[in-house]
């Protein structure tokens, strides 16, 4: 084995602090929208009534259509995910030619061309990461949520809450802090999951150590420079989640 050959690294800085940079904003973005999309699922999963027309319509036509939703992007592999999302569902909507939203009118040909030219694969990304990582956060939230006494939920409603002011003023705050470590658990695997997408062409940090290896025809040193920047990311991310968790902890023991 030959030593570590630091040139090559100094020469490619600049492209991976970008790609460096890529992937921190598609984990942030990511992290938001695939959090709130599980709640919206974890919610929707748990939707019934106890009698009335209402039962039949929430059981059937919503906690049905999420109980597939999530098996099916639990079931299969991001990557796949990713690959449909990216040459199908994207061109679906906004092809230049015959996208829905250009056909519609509510897009220009132009704007679609620029979208897809430029930032393809960024929304490709986000989206097929945003869609895998609600299934698995609208659990998270399940479980959060069906871990609080039944007994508050009852006591709200007797003092007048209605079901919506109730889960957002005493079920979800409880609920937060008791999820927090699989939330932050999810947010580390959107950090890594996230050089899937190099696969499309997203300028990230993978996409970055495989055109240096190209260019120089060497892995040691590019793939060993990226996993310690990841290793990076997600040690402070995980650092920051344990500081949340002390935080919590803090406010509830006053």
């Amino acid at each position: 084995m030959t030593g570590f050959r630091w040139e090559i690294i100094s020469e490619y800085a600049p492209l991976f602090m970008q790609g460096a940079i890529m992937t921190i904003k598609c984990t942030i973005i990511c992290v938001i929208l695939g959090t709130t999309w599980g709640l919206l699922l974890g919610l929707g999963r748990m939707a019934h009534a106890e009698d009335g027309p209402w039962k039949h319509v929430l059981r059937y036509a919503v906690q049905w259509p999420v109980r597939v939703y999530v098996s099916a992007f639990r079931g299969t592999p991001l990557f796949v995910q990713i690959m449909v999302v990216h040459f199908a569902l994207v061109p679906l909507f906004i092809n230049p030619r015959d996208g829905m939203l250009v056909t519609s009118g509510l897009m220009s040909v132009d704007f679609a061309r620029e979208l897809r030219s430029e930032y393809g694969a960024f929304l490709s990304c986000v989206v097929a990461i945003t869609l895998n990582a609600g299934a698995y956060v609208s659990e998270i939230f399940r479980a959060g949520i069906q871990s609080i006494d039944k007994g508050q939920m009852e006591a709200s409603r007797a003092l007048g809450m209605g079901w919506g002011k109730t889960m957002r003023k005493v079920i979800l705050p409880q609920a937060f802090r008791r999820i927090l470590p699989p939330l932050g658990n999810n947010a580390i695997a959107i950090v890594k999951d996230s050089s899937l997408a190099s696969a499309i062409g997203l300028a990230d940090l993978a996409y970055a150590a495989r055109t240096v290896s190209g260019a120089y025809a060497t892995y040691w040193e590019p793939y060993l420079t990226i996993s310690l920047v990841y290793w990076v990311l997600t040690f402070i991310l995980s650092l920051m989640v344990q500081h949340m968790e002390k935080r919590f902890g803090k406010s509830d023991s006053r």
